[in-house]
């Protein structure tokens, strides 16, 4: 009973001092996430005051740091679409103080201040609650990671035991996670890679057929199953996409996911040139309502069981933000990003 008493006193008091953050002060390079000083967030009822300590860095939000995302971020903002942490405040009631949470999407990082910082504030419906005893840096790689993976398979695909997939842009942190989660389910696994210097990182993981992405990867598929896929997660955007969908079988499904690429929309959309016969389109971008708590405790249980690997690529202090967005920017990655605060390198 002293202990929760203890944290809403240190709490309350931190609550009235400043934090760190990296703030964007406006759309450009990496020099323009700045590590300032700013106040500690005050939540309204229905909001929830985290206590930042790991967050993962994903494509969405070096789209906003470019100047991508149009009128719906304005600066000065901390970015961030995902943080993990424990509860400082929650007025409302919905969570304890202390409780370990994750929050996701729901416009974290471009409606509002997202996940940069010592602390974050946020609508109680985008938080997920569980508890783990595993380090911070691989619970603060999980979140985004997980949901978009999860939904992808799910309500992108409703995937099922004993199919196939192909997971285009297979050394992203997303996609990994995703060929991940299909083979739990029984599906086998096709996952595409630009780099030859890559290809291990796909086996390591156990995906069963790792494709070398020269543009055109279709004929690769339909080699080792000449009448296509069951489906396929589209992860590099729409430069590739009319190849992915020529690699998936006639009734089966692509999910529009991710858009690594940078480029968005398809330009001069004609449906009957476009689309195999037969073959489905559908996409998924989620939010936090999509990842059950129970799905996350379950996950999280078996990374620290050792039956799950999380792919990590690297991990940052607060103050290597800039270092971490280069790395990003340039693809250089296998895996997630993670980026430690200060409480989070010392819990």
């Amino acid at each position: 009973a002293i202990w929760p008493r203890l944290w809403r006193v240190e709490m309350s008091a931190r609550m009235k001092d400043l934090m760190q953050a990296v703030v964007l002060t406006g759309p450009g390079s990496v020099e323009n996430l700045k590590l300032q000083t700013v106040p500690v967030p005050v939540p309204r009822p229905g909001e929830v005051l985290i206590r930042v300590m790991a967050f993962g860095l994903n494509r969405s939000e070096l789209m906003t740091r470019l100047g991508h995302s149009g009128d719906a971020v304005t600066f000065p903002r901390v970015l961030g679409i995902e943080a993990a942490g424990v509860v400082a405040s929650a007025p409302g009631g919905e969570f304890a103080v202390g409780e370990q949470v994750v929050a996701m999407m729901g416009g974290m990082g471009r409606a509002f201040d997202g996940g940069y910082a010592e602390f974050t504030c946020v609508p109680a419906r985008q938080v997920v609650a569980f508890a783990s005893d595993l380090p911070w840096q691989v619970i603060g790689a999980v979140p985004e990671m997980l949901q978009t993976a999860y939904g992808s398979l799910g309500v992108g695909l409703d995937a099922q035991p004993g199919e196939s997939l192909l997971v285009r842009g297979g050394t992203s942190s997303v996609g990994m996670a995703a060929a991940i989660l299909a083979q739990r389910i029984g599906l086998t696994v096709f996952a595409t890679t630009r780099s030859r210097s890559k290809i291990a990182a796909l086996e390591k993981i156990g995906v069963d057929h790792v494709l070398v992405d020269n543009g055109t990867i279709a004929d690769q598929v339909r080699s080792i199953v000449p009448g296509g896929v069951d489906g396929a997660i589209e992860l590099v955007g729409t430069p590739t996409l009319p190849d992915t969908l020529r690699a998936v079988r006639v009734h089966g499904t692509v999910c529009f996911t991710g858009m690594l690429s940078e480029q968005w929309t398809v330009k001069d959309f004609y449906p009957i040139d476009y689309l195999p016969a037969g073959v489905r389109l559908t996409a998924y971008s989620g939010d936090a309502s999509d990842l059950p708590a129970d799905v996350l405790q379950g996950y999280l249980d078996d990374v620290a069981a050792g039956r799950v690997p999380v792919p990590i690529d690297r991990i940052y202090g607060i103050d290597q933000l800039r270092e971490a967005h280069t790395r990003m920017e340039t693809g250089q990655a296998a895996g997630k990003l993670v980026v430690l605060t200060p409480a989070g390198k010392t819990t």
